[in-house]
Parts: structure tokens; C-alpha cells; sequence
């Protein structure tokens, strides 16, 4: 199976939860946008009247079927990929852990989106700032400590135990990118993260996450996508 990965290019965004699984796995894929004519693709796939017409990317295309969210497309391809358990109740409890960074990465975006993404950061400072100041006092650590209790029940080294699956990539995803927007919070709130952090380090060293990263279709953080870095929020 050759899969199409359609996003917005320029930024890692959503979409770079379902790349991780893509490139650990080696699996061949085709990052549309990113072509000569890609956006234009995406977006008449998302104004298909059809009968199930996709909403809003990332959107994975996998022969006729075309798959919308990160946590259904990672449903999908973590049996595809060997990166999920066999078993139904293993599958579903790790969709459950991936639906809960879905929740997560919504007030990432909020953290500079307070108003919502129809209002610019430069429109919303204020209202950024009183956000952010909570999420990264209580909501920050509340969601990665939960990763960190469930990693402990599990037994480790991985969150569902001995098999390695999509969600340890996207910890290393969130991890990156709230280093990346939060350095100096995020020094003090990784010194209660012994176990997610090793995971962490683990998934950096993975040979087909390691050549990704040392690549060119590895996209730079910046001040478009989900994890941004404003100084006057950092605090």
C-alpha cells in the first residue's frame, strides 16, 4: 500500500503525529500538499458532496478510502504498521490515550488561540496570556502527569508495556514541541516526568525516527503551526 498523507505544508501541525507513524514504520507514502498542485487536491477532496466528505485535514487517502483526524487515521494504521496490539481491547485503549492528546493538543492551540483561530495572536495578547498562565500551571502538567501514571501502571519501558505503538511517538511529538514553545516552563515541569522522558529518548534513537528528524521532509517548528514560541508566555 502506497498511502497519501494530505496536510498543510509549512507547518508539522496535526498532521506530523500521523507522519511519525509513517517513518518509524518505513512505510511509503506521498505528503500531497507539499506537490505542485497538492493544496488544491486537499481542498477538492474536502468540498466532495459525497456521502462522507471530509472536514478538515489531515487526511489520509489509503486506496478508496480516505480517513479524516489524527486519532482515526492512527486507528487505522497502527494494526497496518505494527504499531498497535492485536487484541481489541489493547487497540481500543490505546485509541483512548490518543483521543486524550487530541484533547491535549487543542489547548496547545488555544494557548495562542484563546478566541478562537478565526482571531490573530497579535488580536488575543491578553486573553493569550491569562490562558496560557493556567495551562501551563495546572493543565500542562495535569495531561503529561497522566501520561507519566499510565507509563509507570504499564510497567514500561513503553505507555502499553513491552510493545512499542503510535502513542509513544506522539509523546515524543508533544514533548518536542512543548520544548520548543515552552523551554523554560518545561524544564520545570519534565522534573516530574522520569519515565515519559526516557520514552522520549527512546523514539529520538528509533533508526526510521532518527533519519526522518536528520532530514529535509522534517519541518522546522514555527510561529504557523500548533506549537509556537512567544516569549511573553513562556513565563
Amino acid at each position: 500500500m502506497r498511502y497519501e498523507l494530505f496536510y498543510w505544508p509549512g507547518i508539522q501541525g496535526r498532521g506530523e503525529f500521523v507522519r511519525l507513524a509513517l517513518e518509524d514504520a518505513g512505510a511509503s507514502y506521498d505528503d500531497v500538499a507539499r506537490r505542485k498542485g497538492g493544496i488544491n487536491r486537499m481542498l477538492a477532496m474536502m468540498g466532495d458532496r459525497g456521502k462522507h466528505p471530509p472536514f478538515a485535514p489531515p487526511l489520509l487517502k489509503a486506496g478508496k478510502l480516505v480517513i479524516a483526524h489524527v486519532a482515526e487515521i492512527l486507528f487505522y494504521l497502527g494494526p497496518r504498521l505494527k504499531l498497535a496490539p492485536r487484541d481489541e481491547v489493547g487497540k481500543l485503549w490505546l485509541h483512548q490515550l490518543q483521543l486524550t492528546v487530541t484533547d491535549f493538543v487543542k489547548e496547545i492551540h488555544d494557548t495562542h488561540h484563546p478566541l478562537g483561530g478565526e482571531f490573530y495572536y497579535e488580536d488575543a495578547k491578553p486573553e493569550a496570556k491569562r490562558f496560557t498562565g493556567n495551562f501551563l500551571k495546572q493543565r500542562a502538567p495535569k495531561y503529561l502527569g497522566y501520561f507519566e501514571h499510565v507509563l509507570k501502571k504499564s510497567g514500561g519501558p513503553y505507555l502499553l508495556g513491552r510493545k512499542f505503538t503510535y502513542i509513544d511517538l506522539s509523546m515524543f511529538q508533544l514533548i518536542e514541541g512543548l520544548r520548543y514553545a515552552f523551554p523554560n516552563a518545561m524544564k520545570r515541569i519534565e522534573r516530574r516526568l522520569p519515565d515519559l522522558l526516557d520514552v522520549h529518548d527512546r523514539v529520538a534513537v528509533r533508526p526510521g525516527i532518527n533519519k526522518y528528524l536528520a532530514s529535509e521532509r522534517r519541518i522546522p517548528f514555527n510561529e504557523s503551526g500548533i506549537f509556537r514560541h512567544y516569549p511573553e508566555l513562556d513565563a
